[in-house]
């Protein structure tokens, strides 16, 4: 078991810059032989069209504007800044943007470190048993072992699809077997709204981020 968390960290710590931090998440709709696919790569040669483009956009065009968060009272914000230092230190040891991060986290959990799934899956962002194995993580419902081997599963699967932040998230979703047979994000509409919503919420955290710094 060592050995197999010695090679899968390697291969985290390789191409950490694959998916940088200032990095633009524009959403293409490319239509092939094999399908619809969505990716935030943009490629003629595929017939792709844009659908969302990222960043200031979606701060100034209507088209795109995406459902703010809640307000940073109460014990929604509470809840959402409870685990703060965790996700800083898992964006920061595996180079993925905070917001990002979270958005995960928001979907897969809610922000609630004791949530099972009918899956099985466990904890912050729905571990399985086996990937919380294969990612160290001792006590699945530990936050920050929890965070930690979460945003370490993302790294590996942003090197394993170039940095490709759609292919990521689907894969996250639906298993890195599901999206390589497809070569794009898999019909699977649970999988292509799972895509829409992480991407909304980290459209929505980064705007919150831009926000709050500006106001600093």
């Amino acid at each position: 078991m060592k050995a197999v968390l010695r090679v899968l960290f390697a291969t985290a710590l390789l191409g950490l810059a694959a998916m940088p931090v200032s990095a633009r998440a524009d959403i293409y709709e490319c239509k092939t032989k094999d399908g619809v696919h969505y990716t935030n790569r943009q490629d003629a040669s595929r017939g792709c069209r844009l659908l969302v483009r990222g960043r200031r956009d979606i701060e100034t065009s209507p088209k795109y504007a995406f459902r703010r968060l809640p307000s940073s009272k109460g014990k929604t914000a509470d809840k959402m800044s409870e685990f703060d230092a965790h996700i800083r230190e898992a964006a920061r040891l595996y180079q993925l943007p905070e917001a990002f991060v979270r958005a995960v986290m928001h979907v897969e959990s809610g922000f609630s470190p004791s949530v099972i799934s009918h899956a099985g899956a466990q904890g912050l962002m729905q571990l399985m048993p086996a990937t919380a194995r294969n990612m160290g993580v001792v006590d699945a419902f530990d936050p920050r072992q929890n965070i930690l081997g979460g945003t370490r599963y993302l790294r590996i699967l942003a090197n394993k699809f170039n940095g490709d932040l759609v292919l990521t998230v689907a894969a996250y979703n639906a298993g890195e077997g599901a999206v390589m047979k497809y070569r794009g994000v898999p019909p699977y509409e649970e999988t292509r709204r799972y895509v829409r919503r992480v991407l909304t919420h980290y459209y929505s955290y980064k705007l919150r981020e831009r926000t709050q710094l500006a106001s600093n």
